[in-house]
């Protein structure tokens, strides 16, 4: 009778243990998913052979690289309103009182219309150039341009799913707009700034 009652604890025990490790092996799945993002984009820019060619939006060589660095501004742009309107809804902005629900649907277009934004400068930029890493501000570049559809698809993965630490999405969120004010910095303002950039 004794043997009989502890055997039926084992097996609730194991019961207890299955969901706690599908738990664990789910959100390592979701840990590696932005990694092999990033390894992806890196792995096909290395392997590609660069078309310099390569029109956005009809545009080529200085002109294609004058509209990017355009539109790489306004990139910067929405993700710096982006993130004060995060500020404003976490209540870190004391001047201003509660964000009302306005902000946060704001907020979502905004994050949304950047992405869509990004899609073709990322294209030209890969499909015209690859992952080269030829000098520091190129190569920082390249690796930033990878690194930031990683961090963008571990910002929706924190969003989506709540059991993330409480730091997670300000880390995520900040995280996407440092890569995408470097990839400003190291491409964009170079090219408007006459190939100049401090520092690089």
């Amino acid at each position: 009778m004794t043997e009989h009652t502890h055997d039926s604890n084992d097996g609730g025990e194991q019961d207890l243990a299955h969901p706690a490790n599908h738990r664990r092996l789910y959100g390592i799945l979701w840990i590696l998913l932005p990694v092999a993002v990033v390894v992806g984009l890196y792995w096909y820019g290395r392997v590609h052979t660069p078309n310099y060619e390569t029109s956005l939006f009809g545009n080529r060589g200085t002109d294609a690289k004058r509209l990017k660095a355009q539109l790489g501004t306004a990139l910067l742009g929405l993700a710096l309103i982006q993130l004060l309107l995060a500020l404003w809804m976490y209540g870190r902005l004391p001047a201003l009182r509660a964000a009302p629900h306005g902000v946060h649907t704001t907020h979502r277009l905004i994050g949304l219309t950047a992405f869509l934004l990004s899609l073709p400068i990322a294209r030209h930029c890969i499909t015209a150039y690859g992952v080269q890493l030829t000098d520091t501000r190129v190569a920082l570049h390249s690796l930033t341009g990878c690194f930031l559809y990683g961090a963008f698809v571990a910002k929706v993965i924190v969003v989506r799913h709540r059991r993330w630490p409480g730091w997670a999405l300000p880390l995520a969120g900040g995280t996407l707009v440092t890569a995408i004010a470097l990839i400003w910095y190291t491409a964009a303002f170079w090219n408007l700034n006459g190939a100049q950039a401090p520092g690089l």
